[in-house]
């Protein structure tokens, strides 16, 4: 199924993507997206546990400005795929598999901070900018990334 478009149906070059490549394109943020959310909450998790010894659902809203049930309902989902555990009166602590993935989460954040910094970007804005694109660029862009930052220092 490779349609292509009529004439005039076109993007900055002159034509539209083929259907597959549209289809991989937007999968690919979908997955994202879907990844965002749970890489965001074991790094914070991790982060809480490195600092305070424990992450409580109260510090998590407060950190990720949403409600204490919103961290519940993550949290249930987190342990459901083997991420936390969830201790009585206690906190939220990563599993193994949680603390890997939320030491690859800061590794990317990493990189991308870093690539920002190296092209002049404020420090600031780098932070905040490699919030969201950390989640959203392939393996194989955030190796430039790091090689590119890697040359510059």
């Amino acid at each position: 199924m490779s349609r292509r478009a009529k004439p005039g149906a076109a993007s900055l070059n002159g034509s539209l993507k083929e259907i597959e490549e549209h289809v991989e394109g937007f999968r690919q943020v979908r997955e994202a997206h879907r990844r965002e959310l749970i890489d965001d909450y074991v790094e914070l998790i991790s982060d809480l546990i490195r600092e305070f010894g424990e992450a409580r659902q109260v510090d998590m809203a407060a950190r990720l400005g949403v409600s204490q049930p919103t961290v519940a309902k993550m949290l249930k989902r987190l342990g459901t795929a083997g991420f936390v555990e969830q201790v009585p009166y206690r906190g939220v602590f990563l599993t193994r598999e949680g603390e890997k993935l939320a030491e690859e989460s800061r590794a990317r954040h990493h990189i991308v901070e870093m690539f920002l910094l190296a092209l002049g970007i404020s420090p600031d804005t780098a932070r905040r900018d490699a919030e969201g694109i950390e989640h959203h660029v392939s393996d194989e862009t955030l190796a430039i990334f790091e090689k590119f930052y890697q040359s510059q220092r």
